[in-house]
């Protein structure tokens, strides 16, 4: 029985050879579509799941009340694992992580006669145990536990000793001022882990070097910590909650909460609304299972849609089967494993697809993504789709030819009922609404990513270099300023701590004369060098520039449009403003200026002066088209005055895009969605316009011998197709509009949503579709009348 049923599947395939090309290739891209999705999904939800320990692990964060609003962050104090550990006793293990160097930079090292930049952080002690990171020398109890030690990756240990094994006891300096002994070697950290390091220095020697974390109302590192098995997460997060008022003095102006996450969530999980976790990343795993099940949808639409359509070619055999006493079941399952025989064929041609596509995929997303061929979840999953496709595409055909009556088949009055007819443009209809919110989506989205790009954020981000300051640099700045700005191509050298793409110090220590005594305003803080306004092309709405002219400027303020309006001041110049202990006036306001991604409204920044800051960055503006022979001059001044490290450099305007990395592939990716749409819908419109001009040949000569035009035919033929296409759009406007309307409100600053969004996307499938149905419409039209007739 099988085989019978297999060998009519297989004739119907080959003798109805374009509807069979058009639903397995409509099929097999959505599936593909749906491949790729499925192993980046799998991919982001995998990251940090490899945690032996994961269910006990979370993060710390903070929760802060003031100025009427409710923040949350990640970062903590700097003792603070040290003390949950000490005194809550469900802590199990505590472990506070921190960068070694700021931000996106890298630390130099330098161990037998090789010099190399590497990335890393400081770890508490506790870290490899709480941690499943591989020790592959060294132990976890030990690994972290004295002063000027370091644990370092496979991949650093083979770089500089040759081997996993010479590594353990060697000594490896650090930034050219330290000596550290490595004391373990790692496992390279796989792919799938959020924190990503090439070592590790003990928290002592942090603690060592920064005397701020005694104050406990300062933040920068995160804590992580684990707890006891039979520990009550909720139970411990409200012991913690005012853990930080046993080491300082409540203030009514400023409130703040710790709390706890799962540290398996936060990768997925890592934004935050009126103080409590609110999405993140996971919005963009939402996004793209649901785009994987509607361009699956529109192929699978597409198969019912065409079978449907030949459904009076195959009528005569159901009438036949069932005279001969075939029951509906069998009809059922016969018309179903058709279904499935074209899509495994679907199946066999989206893998060989996807096995192609995975590079430009990977390239695309900055994954690593591979297919996993020795897991068995991978199989059931491709086994699952197969079935779940194969079901979807051919009930509704198989329902609907098993229904037909064989005594009207075979006296050959078959006709399409009203509802079978409604069901097809139905379908029609779905197809082309979910293509139109794919189309106004990518439109949406380039928008605003053109917006990003090409809005005026305060500063000319073009020409401008970052060089970090490390090494000689830091007692040589004064000279290679110097040297610099005599160099031709140099327009002007300054520092700040961090970089003008993220500004992340903030303090609430900022007093002024009027001010509320209830009110705690968070200020942004910078500390910058002479010419900073000068070399950001910053604009000056009132006062001047930090200058050498001016002695008493190593105690004055800048302040943005933003803080002054907070503190009250119409004219802020001259006016004393406290910060800390330290009283000073302000000497200039400065428009405001994006120093954060556009996700964030500008805060309110106050600048000071500080030429002897010892880390941060090194800014140099550089004139247009000669940026190229201007580095190459400041490479040799750099080498000369610090010869111990490479010279390294970031651009400013690769700094800012680099905050939008996730919105770059949401756009690339929705380009690449909305065509691949389109194309199966536009599959299945041609597939339909093909049959129903083969079912209207008579029809057509008839017209043409009574006089009709080929325009009249050809409009005749494609005014039923574009009805449903229209249909679609009055469905898919209000849909799209929710929809972006909702993905924008994550960016602080946005573009609007304007009519003719929909209107461009309207006409673009309008035409797509008029072009698609168009060629057949025509080609039917221009036939000869006399074969037309001829043709029974």
């Amino acid at each position: 029985m099988f085989g019978n049923y297999f060998k009519t599947a297989w004739r119907n395939l080959v003798r109805n050879k374009a509807f069979s090309a058009i639903n397995i290739l409509g099929l097999a891209l959505g599936i593909t579509c749906s491949l790729l999705i499925i192993l980046w999904v799998q991919d982001e939800r995998s990251v940090d799941g490899f945690h032996t320990n994961g269910k006990q692990l979370y993060q710390v964060y903070e929760r802060n009340y003031y100025d009427g609003k409710i923040d949350a962050s990640y970062p903590t104090q700097g003792l603070l694992a040290e003390e949950l550990k000490r005194v809550v006793p469900e802590v199990q293990y505590a472990s506070s992580l921190d960068y070694a160097a700021q931000a996106g930079s890298s630390n130099t090292f330098e161990a037998a006669n090789k010099i190399n930049k590497m990335q890393g952080s400081f770890a508490g002690e506790d870290f490899f145990k709480m941690f499943s990171y591989h020790l592959l020398q060294g132990k976890a109890e030990t690994a972290l536990n004295a002063p000027n030690v370091i644990a370092i990756s496979r991949r650093m240990a083979e770089q500089f000793f040759g081997s996993v094994t010479n590594a353990v006891g060697k000594t490896i300096r650090f930034d050219n001022k330290e000596d550290l002994q490595v004391t373990a070697v790692f496992e390279n950290v796989p792919a799938n882990s959020s924190v990503q390091f090439d070592f590790l220095r003990s928290w002592i020697d942090y603690v060592k070097q920064n005397d701020w974390v005694h104050n406990w109302g300062n933040t920068s590192p995160s804590t992580f910590v684990q707890l006891r098995v039979d520990a009550n997460p909720a139970k411990v997060g409200e012991q913690i909650k005012d853990f930080i008022y046993k080491y300082q003095q409540k203030d009514n102006t400023f409130r703040m909460e710790l709390a706890l996450q799962p540290y398996a969530e936060k990768y997925l999980h890592s934004t935050f609304k009126n103080g409590y976790v609110d999405g993140g990343r996971i919005e963009y795993v939402r996004l793209f299972i649901i785009v994987a099940i509607f361009i699956l949808l529109i192929a699978c639409i597409n198969f019912m849609n065409l079978a449907t359509a030949q459904s009076a070619r195959r009528a005569k055999e159901v009438g036949l089967r069932k005279v001969i006493g075939a029951a509906r079941f069998s009809l059922i399952k016969q018309f179903i494993g058709e279904a499935m025989m074209l899509t495994f064929f679907s199946m066999i041609i989206a893998f060989t697809l996807t096995v192609l596509l995975l590079p430009a995929f990977n390239s695309l997303t900055g994954k690593q993504l591979s297919l996993p061929f020795t897991e068995p979840a991978f199989w059931f999953s491709l086994i699952g789709l197969l079935l779940v496709t194969g079901f979807i595409a051919g009930s509704y055909p198989a329902l609907f030819l098993s229904s037909l009556k064989p005594i009207r088949v075979l006296k050959g009055s078959l006709k399409f009922s009203g509802g079978a007819t409604f069901f097809r443009q139905a379908m029609v209809v779905l197809q082309f609404s979910l293509s139109v919110i794919f189309i106004a989506g990518m439109i949406i989205i380039y928008k605003q990513m053109d917006y990003i790009q090409t809005k005026n954020i305060g500063y000319d981000r073009e020409n401008l270099v970052y060089i970090p300051i490390e090494g000689d640099l830091v007692k040589n700045y004064e000279l290679l300023k110097d040297e610099a700005t005599k160099m031709p191509g140099v327009v002007s050298v300054s520092k700040m701590r961090n970089s003008p793409t993220v500004i992340e110090h903030h303090t609430g220590s900022i007093t002024w004369p009027g001010k509320d005594p209830n009110l705690t305003i968070s200020f942004a803080d910078g500390v910058v060098g002479y010419d900073f306004i000068k070399t950001m092309k910053l604009q000056l709405m009132d006062g001047r520039d930090f200058s050498k002219d001016f002695g008493a400027d190593s105690i004055a303020f800048i302040l943005n449009e933003t803080a002054a309006s907070r503190m009250g001041f119409q004219h802020a110049v001259g006016q004393t403003v406290t910060w800390g202990n330290h009283p000073g006036k302000v000497i200039g306001v400065i428009k405001d200026f994006h120093f954060n991604s556009m996700h964030q409204a500008i805060d309110p920044l106050i600048v000071r002066l500080d030429e002897n800051w010892n880390w941060g960055t090194i800014l140099v503006r550089t004139e247009a088209g000669k940026t190229k022979e201007t580095l190459s001059g400041l490479e040799k001044i750099c080498k000369e005055l610090n010869p111990k490290f490479p010279f390294t450099f970031q651009f400013s305007d690769q700094e800012y895009t680099k905050l939008y990395n996730s919105e770059q592939v949401v756009s690339k990716l929705s380009d690449y969605f909305a065509f691949l749409a389109i194309f199966i819908s536009c599959l299945g419109l041609f597939g339909l316009a093909t049959f129903t001009a083969a079912q209207r040949t008579k029809e057509i000569g008839v017209r043409k011998v009574l006089g009709a035009s080929v325009p009249n035919i050809v409009s005749l033929l494609s005014a039923n197709f574009l009805k449903p296409v229209a249909i679609s759009m009055l469905i898919a406007f209000p849909i799209a509009w929710y929809a972006m309307n909702q993905w924008l409100q994550g960016f602080a600053y946005k573009v609007s949503i304007d009519w003719w969004v929909f209107a461009l996307a309207g006409l673009v499938t309008v035409c797509i579709a008029l072009i698609t149905v168009s060629y057949q419409s025509i080609k039917a039209a221009l036939r000869n009348p006399v074969k037309s007739l001829r043709t029974e």
